[in-house]
């Protein structure tokens, strides 16, 4: 079976940087600020031929008080707890610190395997910390440096060693003797078909993301609180729901770009960004209070113009004035989000998890008309009566535009090509008609269209040449 890892340190160690190598991948944000991390992450991942299952912890802070840090710890026990294995990184540069003493005790007392590396060893003048270590009582440091990948064979032996202990048992591992790395990559084996569907939560801070994100998969999964902006990266986790498989994505808060000075809230940002991009469907929350304000309006924006299916889930409905509310939002929706009429909106409270299978059943709902195809007997036949009944207007030379046939050129979003021999002379809001009748015919509202109109080609262009043109008349014959 895969052996599952859990990363662990206090602040500023390098968990990150060493959750990226052995992930083969930049995922997580890695910040010379500490305390960036603070959801744990998981992540698959191979060493070798070690299949693993990694997951990146915030740093260690002792706090007894009901603060961030108590309930970041509280998500760190959980990783340990759920892990085989724990990699204990402390800073060689740094030496021992307090810190250090203390979660090292906390660790052999819970009595799990643990491999201790000393990270940031570039050289030799980390020797005396290396030394030191060996007073933490979890065995024989390995040096290593996350940032450069050195040290990784020692690691790979040192894990090996340690999986023998899991459980108290000797533990299977799977290994692919066809395949050595050179070096720690991603492991990926999955068919075009039984992927699962990417559905990213996105919205201002604060409005309630990652407390939808925890009712929704029923567990604590996610750090919450009163402070905005608490969570900084985007956090997959892997969900089902009615039978569909789903990759949750947890993101950071998204301000107004002009108000993002601190590169760590950049970085936050353009996580943010990459996660809602790569999506399939994205879920945009608002707070009931002040729905669809213009910060909200930009990122439903940003996410239609990206091609991805969009469902707006209004939270906290529960303490919400609701006819003002809904007489907003409707307005808003009218008037700012045209460019995908009928986006499906769910009142929500993500706190007492109400209303959270209507949610789910508009994301499938959306997630199917993004796919949709249609055949090309019926949607010719459709465009063929939608141009009866509302004719093309006449061009700039006083003769009507033909539109002679429409094709569906591919899905995710639906994307249609019109073919007419004078394209240029097309009217927006003919090309508004047929967008909002396609939308009403074939169920495809909510998710965003791409209407793009082409030139026919004309069958009698090079005949005319022919005629016209003696001399390359003369060079084609000869040619033959």
């Amino acid at each position: 079976m895969v052996l599952k890892i859990a990363i662990i340190g206090r602040p500023n160690v390098g968990k990150s940087t060493l959750f990226n190598r052995l992930a083969g991948r930049k995922i997580a944000i890695v910040h010379d600020k500490p305390g960036v991390t603070r959801d744990r992450r998981e992540a698959d991942a191979k060493l070798y031929d070690l299949k693993l299952k990694i997951i990146d912890t915030a740093g260690y802070e002792y706090s007894k008080e009901d603060s961030l840090e108590k309930r970041m710890w509280a998500q760190t026990e959980r990783a340990i707890a759920e892990a085989d294995i724990t990699l204990f990184l402390f800073d060689a540069r740094d030496g021992l610190q307090p810190y250090d003493e203390h979660l090292a005790d906390l660790v052999r007392r819970g009595g799990k395997p643990t491999v201790l590396l000393a990270n940031k060893c570039e050289g030799k003048l980390q020797e005396d910390s290396i030394h030191e270590a060996y007073k933490l009582g979890l065995g024989v440091p390995v040096p290593f440096s996350a940032e450069h990948g050195i040290g990784l064979p020692d690691l790979y032996e040192a894990i090996k060693k340690e999986a023998e202990k899991v459980s108290g048992q000797k533990k299977k591992i799977i290994a692919d003797p066809e395949n050595k790395a050179t070096d720690a990559e991603l492991s990926v084996d999955e068919s075009e078909h039984n992927r699962p569907i990417q559905l990213a939560i996105v919205g201002r801070p604060n409005v309630g993301k990652s407390t939808l994100v925890n009712s929704l998969l029923n567990d604590e999964r996610m750090l919450t609180g009163p402070e905005a902006g608490v969570t900084r990266d985007a956090i997959a986790s892997e969900w089902s729901y009615a039978g569909r498989r789903i990759n949750l994505v947890d993101t950071a808060g998204l301000r107004k770009h002009a108000r993002i000075e601190d590169s760590l809230e950049k970085m936050a940002a353009a996580s943010t960004k990459k996660a809602a991009y790569l999506a399939q469907v994205v879920i945009l929350v608002v707070d009931a209070d002040n729905v669809l304000d213009k910060q909200d309006l930009t990122i439903a924006r940003e996410v239609l113009d990206e091609g991805r299916a969009l469902v707006i889930a209004v939270n906290k409905w529960d303490i919400a004035n609701r006819k003002e509310t809904l007489q907003r939002l409707n307005d808003k929706l009218q008037t700012s989000l045209t460019q995908a009429e009928g986006i499906p909106t769910v009142t929500i409270s993500a706190l007492k998890k109400e209303n959270l299978d209507k949610l789910m059943r508009a994301v499938l709902k959306v997630y199917d008309r993004w796919n949709l195809r249609i055949p090309t007997a019926p949607l010719n036949q459709w465009f063929a009566d939608t141009i009866d009944k509302y004719p093309p207007p006449l061009g700039k030379n006083k003769r009507r535009i033909k539109l002679r046939y429409i094709t569906q050129a591919k899905t995710r979003p639906p994307s249609f090509y019109i073919f007419s021999s004078n394209p240029e002379g097309l009217p927006e809001a003919y090309l508004r008609y047929l967008n909002h009748q396609l939308r009403e015919d074939f169920d495809l509202r909510g998710v965003p269209l791409r209407i793009t109109v082409r030139k026919t080609g004309n069958p009698y262009a090079d005949a005319k040449e022919k005629k016209t043109n003696p001399i390359r008349n003369k060079k084609i014959k000869a040619s033959h």
